[in-house]
């Protein structure tokens, strides 16, 4: 069986986990916080989440997980049947987490957890970041009704668990609404909250929180 390595306060350990929910895939969860232990590093060269294990060994990075899973799982396809189409899709993917998960993912000590203010430059760099890349959202996705048409793609995996908390960093720090003039993508996040998958993963992130953020606590004060 799969092992999936992580916590459930990670998005991308949620991507990964809303995946194998979707096609119907049985799997293990395995508590696993990133660092830099030894003991981390040999399953995580990064020390970072999420890690699958499967029976020829460890794979990390989240897109190359996702693409294991959709090569070797049965149920249903997480991308298009044409090539093109297929690329397409692993585009948007790619653009959302570089153009607006990474640049939100900066503020998020500041916006979420209560930490230090994000430095000036860098809070400036990821509003420009952000309304390049929601632009970019806007002009390529098709929201009819999934993010790259009538088929839930790899692509919607990232956009939900990546623009919902990149919009609640631009209304809560640059009083911005990055969703404002996308009613398409507000109508895919209500449908999807409607998801009993999407649910489950929401009830155990929930669920998890309080010992997520004292942990989160007690790193900030070793490090203060």
């Amino acid at each position: 069986m799969l092992k999936l390595y992580g916590f459930a306060a990670s998005n991308y350990f949620n991507m990964v986990k809303m995946a194998l929910l979707e096609k119907g895939v049985p799997f293990e969860t395995v508590p696993f916080h990133g660092c830099q232990n030894p003991d981390i590093l040999a399953i995580s060269p990064r020390g970072k989440v999420p890690v699958l294990e499967t029976e020829q060994g460890f794979l990390s990075e989240t897109d190359a997980i996702l693409d294991f899973i959709e090569e070797t799982q049965p149920g249903i396809s997480l991308l298009p049947q044409s090539p093109f189409e297929r690329a397409g899709v692993r585009a948007m993917a790619k653009e959302i987490e570089l153009y607006i998960e990474l640049p939100a993912r900066v503020c998020y000590v500041e916006v979420f957890f209560g930490g230090r203010p994000t430095p000036e430059a860098l809070k400036a760099k990821s509003e420009r970041d952000l309304i390049k890349g929601f632009a970019a959202l806007k002009h390529r996705a098709r929201f009819a009704p999934y993010v790259a048409g009538e088929q839930f793609t790899l692509a919607d995996l990232y956009f939900l668990y990546s623009v919902d908390l990149a919009a609640d960093v631009g209304k809560r720090l640059f009083n911005v609404d990055f969703l404002g003039d996308m009613p398409g993508a507000k109508a895919l996040l209500e449908r999807l909250a409607d998801n009993p998958n999407v649910q489950k993963v929401a009830a155990d992130r929930l669920a998890e929180a309080p010992a997520f953020l004292q942990r989160v606590g007690a790193v900030g004060r070793a490090t203060a």
